[in-house]
């Protein structure tokens, strides 16, 4: 075997390895819910037969379709801002020279790197003193904040990825920066704006601490949120199936997203939107 072909063995085997202990946890909260709640089960346990009582039950008990709906709302809300704004902002940083352009991208860069959890309490008094909390608002401006500095760094890297003659040629041709990018530009950029669209989708999708301290209704309540709560009501029960059910609701419109965006997800990955 020649060095080539072992050294594509092992990169592959090493590939296999972490696969199965990525989709282990994965796999295991499946089957859980899958089970009946009577059955008692332990580590990896596979059915005898598959049973959606579990997951019906969970769903009614937990009550998930609003939380689902709330979840919804606000991250495709979340998601769908940061696209538009994140895409103005890196086609500015991207291709245009002005004063100040570098310190201002670094500034906005702080927002990577500083730990959000240090301003939940803050924002709770600043929406309390302003009438929002306990409302949509509450969850979307300040995850619309959250998210602008990544989306601004990875639109930005992109555009310094793409040929400059394009925008030259279509300045040449008396095009304004709005036509440049929505005509030439835009068109390119759909995986890199899809893969970060899923990607802040996910995030938002997944937020838990600033829902805990911004919502009391139960309307308004999200599915991580609603997912934590229905733990913590059948801790004391230890019905484990119960749980890996919900869990398993809420986790499936995230699947289902990436499902249907994988394709542009990974061209998007691979198409300059990393380069730098």
């Amino acid at each position: 075997m020649t060095a080539a072909r072992r050294e594509q063995v092992l990169s592959y085997a090493l590939l296999i390895v972490f696969s199965l202990i990525a989709l282990y946890p994965i796999v295991s909260i499946v089957l859980l819910a899958l089970h009946d709640r009577s059955d008692l089960v332990t580590g990896l346990s596979i059915p005898d037969s598959i049973d959606f009582g579990t997951i019906r039950t969970a769903w009614e008990e937990g009550q998930f379709g609003r939380g689902l709906l709330n979840s919804f709302i606000v991250a495709a809300s979340v998601s769908i801002a940061t696209a538009i704004f994140a895409t103005l902002a890196g086609y500015a940083f991207g291709t245009m020279r002005f004063r100040g352009s570098e310190l201002i991208f670094y500034l906005l860069l702080i927002g990577l790197i500083f730990p959000y959890e240090a301003t939940v309490i803050p924002l709770y008094y600043f929406f309390k003193n302003l009438g929002l909390t306990d409302s949509y608002w509450a969850l979307i401006l300040p995850q619309i904040a959250l998210s602008i500095p990544f989306g601004t760094f990875w639109m930005r890297a992109f555009f310094r990825s793409t040929p400059g003659a394009l925008v030259e040629a279509s300045r040449l041709d008396g095009a304004s920066s709005f036509v440049t990018l929505w005509k030439v530009l835009l068109p390119q950029a759909w995986p890199a704006i899809t893969t970060m669209v899923v990607l802040v989708f996910m995030w938002t999708w997944n937020e838990f601490l600033l829902a805990l301290v911004m919502i009391q209704s139960d309307d308004l309540r999200t599915a991580p949120l609603g997912l934590a709560l229905f733990q913590g009501a059948n801790r004391n029960s230890q019905d484990v199936t119960l749980v890996a059910a919900a869990a398993v609701i809420v986790a499936l419109p995230i699947v289902i997203v990436y499902i249907f965006l994988q394709r542009s997800f990974i061209r998007g990955m691979f198409a300059g939107a990393v380069k730098e």
